[in-house]
């Protein structure tokens, strides 16, 4: 046990004041019911702070903190290509999606689906998505935050398990997508300061308190390979971060794009924005926090290879440098680590529910639902994924020794076919219903053959291979069934594209930084 009562005192003026600030943004004017529009996408009046701070907030959780951090341990600052490129791929989605997606007034991304095709490909992605982030998503923050609980509290992972999911929906429950995103910016302001923090410590206490610069310097002395950020070939990581090919192959900006792009728990912040551009700034602004990503969650585990390089589990690099830190700074950190975990599980299990409830149940439903009654069963598809996620966490994780690789490789079965099917939905007028379904059969179907016939090949190039060889499926299909322009196709000349000076600009910036960062320390 290493936390004292001032450490407990934070932690518990956090949570409570958390769950005091969720209920305020959580509450509607006297005498007036709340809508589905209002709990899923805030009433569409999120502004960009929010939006900014929700999307990192909604992305940096357990698998990127604990996982990442594990990876920083095994790998070293490679691993923050994921941060660092995202930023681009964050960029364009606010150029040329974003536009597309408000001007339908969509609540979902399987809605869009179902305007431009039907609803069979609505249902087959809603689907797929339910599954995902409950067997994948959900599990995985779950899973690893209570090993977070377990290695700095004691607490058994069990009832950590059970601590975080009752948390998650205290504050979620009952507010929808508002309450989350409007508390997103205290989440995100903790779990910089932390991540910062962790390092700073690390830094200091390895240079023996003569700074962290010193520190800095004196890591790189003793591992000079863990600041590589392009791996070489007789790298050990190399299968997962296959040198130059991590930036100009197609893998990783099929992961995301995908992600970025057409992930329902990212995109529904952008979706409750208050106007398009408000949306665009609030992007843009999530794009240079990631920018701050390697030294929050890579540098801690590089730390860590120093300070405690016999670690049984590379997972147990970031909790292990949290035992660093000074009573009172701990608790804060904690807090920190417990408020990225609770704000990723607020955010899928809205996804869940407003993909449920909006996507599935409205299709079956007989007549049409209430607002009243979408709610409940919004909020009651919530509690149940939360509810199956703990259950099986133990049973589908428990095993994995690096877990963030685990989900890179589990969703690259099915990224390929999802970027597929957004890209022609919105770019090729002649994509059919039956041809975005055969892509994404392909896409599955494709992947575990590869996997199973070459098991050495990088996922990251397996992905792009998927990707190529499930447009080509998709193309052919559209070709048999005549190759004529679909009724429900977009018409991109009625879509503005245009972004104002500002946005233009700090594009240029972020760009010019990573070009800077891979050339000197490439």
């Amino acid at each position: 046990m290493y936390f004292n009562n001032l450490d407990w005192f934070i932690i518990g003026f956090y949570a409570l004041g958390l769950i005091i600030l969720a209920t305020y943004f959580s509450r509607t004017p006297k005498g007036e019911e709340r809508s589905a529009e209002d709990y899923f996408l805030a009433g569409r009046s999120l502004p960009w702070w929010a939006i900014g701070a929700s999307l990192i907030a909604a992305n940096i959780s357990a698998e990127q903190i604990i996982g990442m951090s594990g990876e920083g341990f095994v790998v070293g600052m490679a691993i923050a290509v994921w941060e660092l490129t995202a930023a681009i791929a964050l960029i364009i989605m606010a150029k040329f999606f974003l536009p597309l997606f408000l001007e339908k007034q969509i609540y979902t991304m399987p809605q869009f689906l179902e305007q431009r095709f039907d609803y069979r490909v609505s249902l087959v992605l809603s689907f797929f998505w339910i599954i995902v982030y409950i067997f994948i998503n959900l599990t995985s923050v779950l899973w690893l935050g209570s090993l977070s609980i377990n290695a700095l509290t004691g607490l058994s992972v069990e009832y950590g398990l059970v601590f975080l999911a009752i948390f998650s929906l205290a504050y979620s429950l009952s507010g929808g997508l508002k309450a989350v995103a409007m508390t997103d910016i205290i989440q995100v302001i903790l779990l910089i300061f932390g991540g910062l923090s962790v390092s700073y410590i690390a830094l200091n206490l390895i240079s023996e308190s003569t700074g962290t610069i010193q520190g800095l310097k004196i890591v790189y002395e003793q591992m000079p390979e863990k600041f590589d950020m392009i791996l070489s070939s007789d790298n050990p990581s190399y299968n997962a971060l296959p040198g130059i090919w991590i930036l100009v192959g197609a893998g990783v900006w099929i992961g995301h794009f995908a992600y970025w792009g057409f992930n329902q728990y990212i995109t529904q912040r952008a979706l409750g924005a208050k106007s398009l551009k408000e949306a665009q700034k609030g992007v843009m602004f999530a794009a240079y926090l990631k920018l701050l990503m390697p030294f929050v969650i890579v540098l801690p585990g590089i730390c860590a290879a120093v300070l405690f390089p016999l670690l049984e589990k590379s997972d147990q690099a970031y909790p292990s440098m949290m035992t660093l830190l000074p009573n009172g700074l701990l608790g804060l950190t904690f807090a920190a680590l417990i408020a990225a975990i609770v704000s990723s599980l607020a955010s899928m299990t809205n996804s869940v529910s407003t993909i449920f409830t909006m996507d599935v149940y409205k299709t079956f439903a007989k007549n049409n639902p209430s607002q009243s009654t979408l709610l409940k069963i919004g909020r009651s598809s919530a509690l149940l994924s939360v509810v199956i996620a703990a259950f099986v966490a133990k049973p589908l994780l428990g095993s994995f020794e690096r877990i963030f690789q685990y989900i890179q490789e589990f969703t690259g079965l099915f990224t390929p076919g999802i970027l597929v099917i957004f890209l022609v939905a919105l770019f090729w007028k002649k994509a059919t219903a039956l041809s975005v379904l055969t892509a994404a059969i392909a896409s599955v179907v494709l992947s575990v053959a590869i996997k199973i016939g070459l098991p050495d090949l990088a996922y990251i190039h397996r992905m792009g291979i998927v990707f190529f060889m499930s447009g080509l499926s998709c193309y052919l299909t559209a070709m048999f069934q005549g190759m004529k322009v679909q009724e429900k196709a977009i018409n991109l000349s009625d879509i503005d594209f245009s972004t104002n000076k500002a946005f233009n600009l700090n594009w240029l910036v972020i760009t010019i930084i990573l070009t800077i960062t891979y050339v000197v320390l490439g």
